[in-house]
């Protein structure tokens, strides 16, 4: 299918977008991964960008914390950043040497949580600073994303281990496998069916997975898609990337498919978020934000 897209121009050649989200103050902030800042689009298409202090730090994943201020994974200066909605910015360092974060999001107790893919944990960080690490019970699993799900605790994809984990806000955690193997789950969202819904970006589908852990997997037509990042919106549908199928796809709780083809080629689409009146946006790595009318 063909879209109604708004492109937005934010970045030279491949300097990111990579992470997404719509802030508190109504505009969208992303990462820019391969520039080490943080941009804002404005509803009137204007764009800012803020420098993080490093060129090098490699931003990755941004969700709104419980302070309203946004929040990021470092993952290659190995920091969790923050930057308030005036554009102020700070950072903390993690316990671990080399710990490799990436994936974030704000959890049920106050604070953020975050995936180390290179140290095998999953972190809490305080809006303070204050860092604890958990250690997986798996080792070379790729902790990826994470999200917060509506059973209290906080859900993450091991790309690696092919698996979805639980922990939670006491630390306790809980691995379950997928039923395909190789599916090398990335993406990872809360779904308005108080289930959790993932990318499969080695297999080609989106799984969903309930929070007592039956898992059902849904085969995109173009299992070579790559689906990489998924957002849910407010009318019950899922959202995603298809990184290599250079599209936006949905699916309904039942399992309904519809792709978006983008308006451009070899896009690079990563990061995804819907607004709350129901907009999709996409980070495209190629320097581009697009828009998805509702």
């Amino acid at each position: 299918m063909r879209g109604e897209f708004e492109r937005f121009r934010v970045a030279d050649g491949k300097a990111g977008p990579y992470g997404i989200t719509v802030g508190p103050d109504g505009g969208v902030w992303f990462t820019m991964v391969h520039a080490g800042e943080i941009g804002r689009l404005a509803a009137d298409g204007s764009v800012r960008r803020f420098g993080t202090g490093s060129a090098g730090s490699g931003p990755s994943v941004i969700t709104t914390g419980p302070d309203g201020a946004l929040w990021y994974a470092r993952m290659r200066d190995h920091r969790i950043g923050r930057i308030g909605t005036d554009g102020r910015e700070r950072s903390f360092g993690l316990p671990t040497e080399a710990a490799g974060p990436y994936g974030i999001a704000a959890g049920p107790d106050g604070a953020l949580w975050f995936t180390e893919l290179n140290a095998d944990r999953i972190g809490r960080i305080t809006v303070d600073g204050r860092v604890t690490e958990y250690p997986l019970p798996v080792t070379g699993a790729f902790p990826s994303m994470i999200t917060a799900g509506a059973d209290g605790a906080l859900w993450f994809t091991l790309n690696q281990a092919g698996a979805v984990g639980r922990i939670t806000v006491d630390g306790e955690i809980t691995v379950h496998p997928l039923p395909t193997e190789g599916a090398a789950p990335v993406g990872i969202a809360a779904g308005g069916d108080g289930a959790l819904w993932f990318a499969e970006i080695g297999a080609g589908q989106v799984g969903r997975i309930t929070v007592d852990g039956r898992v059902t997997e849904h085969p995109l037509p173009d299992r070579a898609a790559r689906p990489h990042a998924v957002a849910a919106a407010p009318d019950g549908r899922l959202w995603f990337t298809e990184w290599a199928g250079n599209r936006l796809g949905s699916l309904t709780a039942d399992g309904h498919y519809a792709g978006y083809e983008l308006p451009v080629p070899a896009a690079e689409p990563h990061g995804i978020a819907v607004a709350p009146d129901g907009a999709v946006y996409a980070a495209l790595e190629l320097g581009e934000i697009v828009r998805l009318a509702p």
